[in-house]
């Protein structure tokens, strides 16, 4: 400590005042959000209605938030196999996140449950996977107003990016969701 000459310091003194000034700046441009973020409600439950493209973050029996939804490209009945575009019916749960997906967050559902495989080995196909719940593609390949306007997935279900930050804030892991025709 000794050997430390005080007078150096005098050359740095405007670092440290430019570095101590960016970082009150970033901690008074994020403590707002970090305080929002810790006020977020959480979801006891998930329900998609796939016939109004509705998915609603349910809290003490009521919905607390709405989004408009996507779905795959035969949106109308049950998913029975792989590759049949069709969004799955029925209640799972949400039970893992990629933030590295090829959409911007993505969070999987847990199709297929038991019965869904049943059903699939007794009809001799594949039932599929990979359901999420997502938002845009990172690289599109089609305009803004088509992923907005139209059932584009295939069998997932996808929300605007600002939506799906929500989504993933106010949902936790194994939250229950029930697909509704």
């Amino acid at each position: 400590m000794s050997n430390v000459k005080i007078g150096a310091m005098n050359n740095s003194q405007p670092l440290l005042k430019l570095c101590g000034q960016i970082g009150l700046s970033v901690l008074v441009l994020m403590a707002p959000v970090a305080m929002q973020a810790d006020e977020f409600p959480v979801a006891e439950k998930v329900v998609i209605e796939k016939a109004a493209r509705k998915l609603h973050l349910i809290r003490d029996g009521e919905a607390f938030r709405t989004f408009k939804i996507a779905l795959g490209i035969r949106p109308v009945g049950d998913k029975t196999k792989e590759g049949d575009f069709k969004t799955p019916e029925g209640t799972y749960y949400l039970d893992s996140r990629n933030q590295n997906s090829d959409y911007f967050l993505a969070i999987h559902v847990s199709y297929p449950n038991a019965d869904d495989r049943r059903d699939a080995r007794e009809k001799g196909v594949n039932p599929g996977g990979a359901i999420m719940i997502h938002g845009q593609p990172n690289v599109p390949t089609r305009s803004e107003a088509y992923y907005r306007t139209q059932d584009w997935t295939n069998g997932c279900i996808a929300v605007s990016n600002s939506d799906m930050i929500d989504i993933w804030l106010m949902t936790g892991e194994n939250t229950p969701i029930e697909i509704r025709p």
